[in-house]
């Protein structure tokens, strides 16, 4: 495949174009990002704040997932403006991992913050992810529609026009630019935030097998709705210089927050998606569909910013992706299918020139498990050994593993 020649991202990354040179375009848009005046982003981000707060039940809705760059935006906005008053929105997919929950008790604790929040049904979560699997190859979609339509539902419930975000998607695709400020609106939603598939489309193709209403969650309030708000929905990023790694520094120091290794993720990137203890199922997902994972993704980031070199990036992903995670044994149990039928839902979703027949499908050895895996649980409530699911649920050399 071909790959940037600065960062390293392969030509199956979503967006992604090459120049003359090799570069990516999410590379020459993190050029741009060098270039912006963010003395004056930051005075735009004091009056945007300033002619919000105060006038509605609450100055802002924060949406919330306990990770890097949710308690990041919500440190710096309670930093800079001490008497700002959000509401902090948290939809619950179902995987939260038991670090962020002590995270999430020390963060509101120590900034002083109302919170909400929800759970979906988990039955008809159950279905959305299986059926998610099979029409994109990313059992996610309840996740990703559901964190970002459940907060303008509140919005729109709790009358607050301003929805702050964290992370801007330029970051890591080029569907924005630096240089036009991103709204996180129903545009972008539809665009790529719920795979192309609405909540209307999901209760068609599960047949009535999910109620109406249990869907609401997923669904993007109605465009009346959000003209009669007034919704301003933005990225904290578009105001100020996105760093991860020295915004995880300084949460780590303030708030005691603390990281989790995630399955098939080097020990370096411990902050790294560590909500969600389904993540290194998704991520060798990726890898099957797209030939890398995120492991490419963070080196990419490191690469653009001069804090890896080349050989050091190649090693880490040589090593680390496309490795059969132990998460993918508790995700064929909840989805009710065999690994076969998983494989077989999958390839159908490569994207080319990439093939899955040239994946590994070595399993991750034992030692290098995140140490809650005991707390991660099967369909039934209940924990199950590693060892003992592994030999159930695999059909492939887990000799490492017992």
């Amino acid at each position: 495949m071909k790959k940037c020649t600065l960062c390293g991202l392969p030509e199956t990354h979503e967006t992604i174009r090459f120049n003359e040179k090799g570069i990516c375009n999410i590379c020459e848009g993190q050029s741009i990002k060098q270039n912006i005046n963010w003395e004056e982003r930051l005075s735009e981000l004091d009056e945007l704040i300033a002619s919000y707060k105060g006038k509605y039940n609450y100055d802002l809705i924060l949406p919330f997932s306990g990770g890097k760059d949710s308690t990041w935006t919500l440190y710096f906005l309670k930093k800079r403006y001490p008497d700002l008053r959000p509401l902090v929105v948290r939809f619950n997919h179902g995987f939260l991992r038991s670090q962020v929950k002590s995270n999430c008790i020390k963060v509101f604790k120590n900034l002083g913050c109302n919170v909400l929040e929800f759970t979906p049904n988990w039955h008809a979560v159950r279905l959305l992810m299986l059926q998610a699997l099979i029409d994109k190859a990313d059992f996610c979609w309840h996740c990703h529609s559901g964190i970002y339509a459940y907060p303008i539902r509140v919005a729109v419930n709790e009358e607050v026009p301003l929805v702050m975000w964290g992370e801007p998607s330029t970051e890591y695709t080029a569907y924005y630019s630096y240089e036009n400020k991103e709204s996180v609106d129903e545009e972008q939603f539809n665009k790529f935030r719920n795979l192309g598939i609405s909540a209307d489309d999901m209760y068609i193709r599960l047949f009535g097998h999910v109620d109406e209403r249990d869907l609401a969650p997923f669904r993007y309030p109605p465009p009346d709705q959000l003209k009669w708000l007034g919704l301003h929905s933005v990225c904290l990023g578009d105001y100020i210089p996105w760093d991860v790694k020295k915004q995880v520094s300084i949460i780590q120091n303030e708030l005691n927050w603390k990281g989790e290794l995630v399955e098939n993720v080097p020990s370096q990137y411990n902050y790294e998606k560590i909500e969600c203890w389904m993540q290194g199922s998704r991520d060798y997902i990726k890898h099957l569909k797209r030939g890398y994972s995120r492991v490419s993704h963070l080196t990419a980031i490191d690469l653009r910013n001069q804090r890896i070199d080349k050989v050091t990036a190649n090693k880490l992903v040589d090593e680390f992706e496309g490795r059969v995670p132990y998460s993918l044994n508790l995700l064929l149990e909840y989805l009710g299918i065999s690994l076969n039928e998983f494989y077989d839902i999958v390839s159908t979703h490569e994207i080319s020139p990439w093939s899955s027949d040239n994946a590994s499908k070595i399993s991750i050895p034992s030692h290098e498990l995140p140490d809650d895996v005991d707390t991660w649980h099967s369909k039934d409530g209940l924990p199950r050994t590693i060892s003992e699911d592994i030999l159930q649920r695999c059909s492939i050399d887990c000799n490492s593993c017992q």
